[in-house]
């Protein structure tokens, strides 16, 4: 848990959530490890702004449900589920205009409320979601980043048939390769300067993977020098923005997901408005159709998201699995809690 304003976490004995009579109690079975739990422990200048500690930390999960509020009739205690991390009001013009990934009112697991690095975690019946029975626990309990990589590649876009670029080869990035992938992309291309996740990127069928400094030799000669139909920018680095603007084709698509450390400057006359193209900020996951996506790419046998799994820690070694992601050798890192 995340148990003071400063750097570090705690294994600690906390009390059992008690649930509402509209929230389920669900026991954790496995938990993703992400970035963000990274800007926590390290109590950067984001996480100083948002968090006020203690809490438990986490947002990405799997389990089974071992108890359910008076109120809920739709899931049943022995349910293996995970859940959407994001908890919206509902009410809102957002949320009633299909748009409840970005409600305003959102509070995440994790961050806003306590999350799922722990043996139990209580969340309102209406963002639990079902497992298929062929799906494992440690798939389950990444759906919450395989969702943002669903949502990038897939919202508005035409993937059958298109070239794909996709900056940034974090796990994020080579789940959108492999969606490229199983959604009948012609070309993908990744690009990123860690080798470690180029390799990852090729594991995910990725048709070439290679340094931002020869990817515009290789797009060009896949797109007969026009540029690719569609870029997933994953990284936020300034320069693969860019380069993400340089590289899709006159009339293209720019799918957003990486977040920038700072302000940067774009020329919206050459690198955007001229170009004709879209530009597409990606927030979470839709809620649901994502999930209905997710479910349905899985049930396909045609994406396997399990090669970008690199590393299990139990909950006792979360330092551990913190100094994985920071090294930059670590695909997908997994708690295994229970």
């Amino acid at each position: 848990m995340k148990e003071t304003a400063g750097p570090g976490f705690a294994l600690r004995e906390v009390p059992e959530p008690r649930i509402r009579d509209d929230e389920v109690l669900i026991q954790v079975r496995r938990a993703g490890v992400c970035g963000t739990d990274v800007h926590i422990h390290e109590w950067d200048e984001w996480a100083q702004g948002r968090c006020r500690p203690p809490f438990v930390v986490g947002h990405e999960f799997a389990g089974d449900v071992v108890q359910v509020g008076a109120l809920v009739q739709d899931v049943q205690v022995g349910d293996r589920v995970t859940a959407e991390g994001h908890i919206v009001d509902g009410r809102c013009l957002l949320c009633r205009t299909g748009n409840a990934h970005v409600c305003p009112h959102t509070k995440i697991i994790g961050v806003d409320r306590d999350g799922c690095f722990a043996e139990y975690i209580a969340m309102p019946a209406t963002n639990v979601w079902h497992l298929d029975d062929g799906v494992p626990y440690e798939v389950g309990g990444i759906m919450d980043p395989m969702g943002n990589a669903f949502h990038t590649a897939l919202t508005h876009t035409e993937v059958p048939g298109a070239t794909v670029l996709v900056t940034g080869c974090g796990p994020i990035g080579c789940f959108a390769v492999g969606i490229a992938r199983a959604a009948g992309a012609s070309r993908v291309v990744a690009s990123d300067v860690n080798p470690r996740r180029l390799e990852l990127a090729r594991r995910m069928g990725a048709h070439e993977a290679v340094h931002p400094s020869e990817a515009a030799d290789v797009v060009a000669r896949a797109t007969g020098g026009y540029g690719v139909d569609l870029v997933l920018e994953m990284s936020g680095v300034p320069s693969a923005i860019h380069q993400a603007f340089a590289l899709v084709r006159v009339g293209g698509r720019v799918q957003m997901l990486g977040i920038p450390a700072k302000p940067m400057e774009v020329n919206f006359a050459s690198e955007v408005i001229f170009k004709g193209i879209t530009v597409y900020g990606v927030v979470g996951r839709r809620m649901y159709d994502t999930w209905h996506q997710m479910t349905r790419f899985l049930r396909s046998g045609a994406f396997d998201p399990t090669p970008v799994i690199t590393h299990r820690f139990p909950l006792e070694g979360f330092a551990d699995a913190i100094q994985a992601i920071k090294s930059g050798e670590a695909g997908k890192v997994v708690f295994e809690v229970g």
